[in-house]
């Protein structure tokens, strides 16, 4: 079933959210200062490709960690969540819609403070 999900999830949207990502990871990789926020949104990139079967584990980070989720979540992690957040709730709207919508919320936790979570 996870497997039909990722699929249908590829068909709408996921793929275009996947390239979104993989763009911002690039671009913040142009610099010296971003490299490590564009590594991450490079992560999150392959886990938006495929997320049906996934869970993020949140908060196992140490003082960088936290410096570098604080930094994120001023400069770019909002940005992120709103638009998670948005895109979920539009999914929600209908029953069919409803697990994608929930992927959804999970990037958005996942926007919020990418360093030191753990995808399983």
């Amino acid at each position: 079933m996870n497997f039909i999900g990722n699929i249908i999830w590829l068909l709408l949207g996921g793929l275009i959210a996947s390239i979104a990502w993989l763009i911002a990871g690039l671009i913040l990789c142009a610099t010296v200062i971003g490299i490590p926020f564009g590594i991450q949104c490079i992560k999150i990139a392959s886990f938006v490709l495929w997320p049906f079967a996934k869970e993020i584990e949140p908060g196992h980070f140490g003082a960088g960690g936290f410096l570098l989720n604080i930094i994120w979540l001023i400069l770019f992690g909002w940005g992120f969540a709103i638009a998670h957040l948005v895109i979920g709730a539009i999914f929600c709207l209908t029953i069919i819609g409803i697990p994608f919508g929930v992927q959804h919320f999970k990037f958005a936790q996942l926007g919020l403070m990418p360093f030191g979570a753990k995808i399983s």
